[in-house]
């Protein structure tokens, strides 16, 4: 096994060939690596032969040309480029940053392609939902141009398509040939790298208008399985419609929802209306509501279930019920309004082990006995919830309307909070609360690779201080340039990133002095996020109103200030800011003739003069696949820097996750004291040793001390 750490990012494609040759090992040959190979020197690769591969698979295989298949320009090689690997990285930006050394959050800048290529190993499986609200293709906006445009890149560079930091941006016009194919490998690369980052039971929901809202569902049920399609939600962000648009105005967009493999959407909290509905008490004091134990809507007749009729008989005095016959009961079954006879819900063996919660009453208006069921605001009290929830909670519906998810009500929490509202259509954070409350638990991951203003990050804050969860958000985005004629600019944003990591400031400070100072209830809020009051806001043309809702001030608790002050030192409200750049190490191609003195003296150290310990240390995070929110500390044994990443917990038998030293000539003693520690990880820099028997004596101390250890050089 190689003690180098590889330093670029996994080769998807040779990892599937391994499954396959895994599986099948006749079907692996070799190939000539035509990006190796030289006209003196022929490279080899290994290669599937897929004729042979085909007849394992007999009679299973279903040709291309009788497959329904979604495809388009370019769709190959945006599959080829999702999996082909990377030599870059991520550096730490300290300075950038807030709450540097406790925050479990990043924030990471770059080309997301890159980026998720990049999290592939430390944070594979791991992310519980994702969110995304990516260009919408209105021949407006500008969208990525990957790997599979770079033939023609000098083409590019003279229409303007890359900003002054080399990102390739263009405008895809609807004039465009590839209008929607462009848009489609964007995104299908893109999609396929996330996927990998889902938890078994993760989801993904994506934001998208009626341009490419059906080729959006189909890459989606393509890369996550038809089967895992969950649903597609309308959501009202405008509800005076869009007079731009042209014959009719467009009130909504859509929500795109696919699950992994085992996804089981969250319930959303009642709100006061739904609450209210639960008017009755019980001996108890428990609040409940009844339900119509009769069938209604489709398949309601007898005919439909006829073991679901029969005869449920009560008696008046005793308030008894019983599914026999006995004296003085009367006899009770389900007739449609019609006179016809209907049916129940529930078989018999149900209702008899439900009896408890079963309630007939009569009405006198029809005259008529009818069952119904009683379901408690409590579920622990519901004999039919299989829950361990605190409180009731509403399955979420498929089409979202109100004025706080509003495009309009978005706007203006920007620009409370920065001082401008620097986009058009920016999502509302009570948006996003559902979304998250739906698509995740309290200590989730949760990922947004398209993160614009950073919405993403401040619902996943609220909440948190909502309800004492321990989320913890990832934003990506690629620091596109503000124009200059912007709003944004003139109030000092000169590229989206930095709206987005101002935004999360301002946002944290807002709710960490809130819940300091308030004394306010919070856990009370928690129960039901939507109880909260609302403050009206009137629109940009004085003629709609939207509701927002407030911090509660009605559930204020004076005595509670202290208890409060302890969940805001607690609230993560800070992020580790991160930029993509080239990989840490040099590049070499010069050839065994063309080294000279000059060139052997540069290559005493094959890391890039302009790096720091610290970007060594989370270079080596992303190859060795540990997450990059972890703490760490720096300390001095004898004269050399050694850091310890993730320390462990000696009393509990918990070895440090990694410990680094990037010094040149280590020391035996410095070697040894860290082999002592036994930590799971150990790297030096390749430098870091005058010779190659000096290089093997850091093996040999590790194998007398802490065998366990995987030791590495870069």
């Amino acid at each position: 096994m190689s003690n180098k750490l590889p330093l670029q990012t996994p080769n998807l494609t040779a990892q599937n060939i391994d499954k396959i040759a895994a599986l099948f090992p006749n079907c692996i040959t070799e190939m000539l690596d035509e990006e190796k190979s030289t006209p003196d020197h022929k490279v080899y690769k290994r290669g599937i032969n897929f004729e042979l591969l085909k007849q394992m698979l007999s009679p299973d295989v279903v040709d291309g040309d009788e497959a329904y298949e979604f495809t388009w320009v370019g769709k190959k090689a945006s599959i080829v480029e999702a999996n082909k690997p990377i030599r870059k990285t991520l550096r730490p930006c300290p300075a950038e940053s807030k709450n540097w050394d406790d925050t479990e959050n990043l924030y990471i800048e770059g080309d997301n392609l890159e980026v998720l290529k990049l999290l592939q190993e430390s944070y594979l499986g791991k992310v519980k939902m994702i969110y995304i609200d990516p260009p919408y293709n209105t021949g407006n906006d500008f969208i990525y141009a990957d790997d599979f445009m770079r033939s023609q890149d000098e083409e590019n560079r003279q229409m303007g398509m890359y900003d002054e930091d080399e990102n390739r941006l263009f405008k895809n016009n609807d004039s465009n040939g590839r209008f929607h194919s462009d848009w489609c490998s964007m995104m299908y690369s893109r999609l396929m790298l996330a996927r990998n980052l889902l938890t078994d039971d993760g989801v993904i929901f994506i934001s998208v208008d009626e341009h490419e809202v059906e080729n959006l569902r189909k890459i989606g049920e393509e890369i996550y399985g038809e089967e895992n399609f969950v649903a597609q939600l309308v959501i009202v962000s405008n509800l005076k419609g869009r007079n731009d648009s042209k014959n009719f105005a467009i009130c909504h967009e859509y929500l795109l929802v696919f699950g992994k493999h085992n996804f089981s959407a969250n319930g959303l909290p009642l709100t006061e209306e739904q609450r209210a509905a639960f008017n009755l008490v019980d001996e108890n004091g428990n609040r409940y509501q009844l339900r119509d134990l009769r069938k209604r809507g489709n398949a309601d007749k007898r005919s439909d279930r006829p073991l679901m009729y029969f005869p449920i008989y009560y008696n008046k005095e005793t308030k008894e019920i019983s599914l026999s016959q006995k004296e003085n009961f009367i006899e009770i079954v389900p007739r449609l309004s019609n006179g016809e006879d209907g049916r129940w819900r529930w078989g018999k063996d149900r209702v008899q082990q439900n009896l408890s919660i079963i309630e007939p009453n009569y009405s006198e208006r029809t005259q008529k006995w009818n069952v119904n069921y009683r379901i408690y605001l409590d579920p622990k009290l519901n004999p039919l919830d299989d829950t361990d929830e605190d409180e009731k909670m509403s399955k979420a519906k498929t089409v979202w309307s109100g004025g706080d998810i509003s495009s309009d009500v978005a706007r203006r929490t920007l620009k409370a909070l920065l001082g401008c509202a620097p986009f058009d259509f920016p999502k509302s954070v009570a948006l996003l609360e559902k979304i998250i409350q739906i698509g995740a638990d309290k200590d989730s991951v949760i990922l947004d690779f398209f993160a614009g203003s950073s919405t993403t990050a401040h619902a996943v804050m609220d909440l948190n201080a909502i309800d004492s969860g321990h989320r913890k958000f990832i934003m990506v985005q690629l620091p596109e340039q503000c124009d200059k004629k912007s709003e944004a600019y003139k109030n000092g944003y000169k590229n989206v990133s930095d709206i987005g990591k101002e935004r999360i400031r301002r946002a944290g400070d807002k709710l960490y002095e809130t819940l300091k100072t308030s004394g306010k209830d919070f856990q009370h809020i928690a129960k039901n996020i939507n109880t909260a009051p609302r403050k009206t806001f009137a629109s940009d043309d004085g003629q709609t109103s939207f509701e927002v809702p407030m911090i509660p001030a009605r559930w204020s608790k004076t005595d509670e200030t202290a208890e409060n002050q302890k969940l805001a030192n607690g609230l993560d409200i800070g992020f580790r800011v991160f930029k993509l750049d080239d990989t840490n190490m040099k590049d070499v191609y010069y050839s065994a003739e063309e080294y000279s003195q000059t060139n052997l003296e540069d290559l005493e150290s094959n890391i890039k003069e302009d790096r720091t310990d610290l970007d060594l240390l989370f270079g080596c995070l992303l190859d060795w696949g540990l997450p990059l929110s972890m703490p760490y500390r720096s300390e001095k044994i004898g004269n050399c820097t050694v850091h310890t990443y993730a320390p462990g917990d000696a009393a509990l038998n918990v070895p440090d996750a990694l410990i680094a030293c990037f010094d040149s000539n280590v020391p035996e003693n410095v070697i040894k004291e860290i082999a002592k520690r036994k930590p799971r990880r150990a790297v030096f820099r390749d430098s870091s040793f005058a010779s190659s028997p000096e290089k093997i004596n850091v093996f040999e101390i590790f194998k007398l001390y802490a065998p366990d250890t995987d030791v590495k050089v870069i």
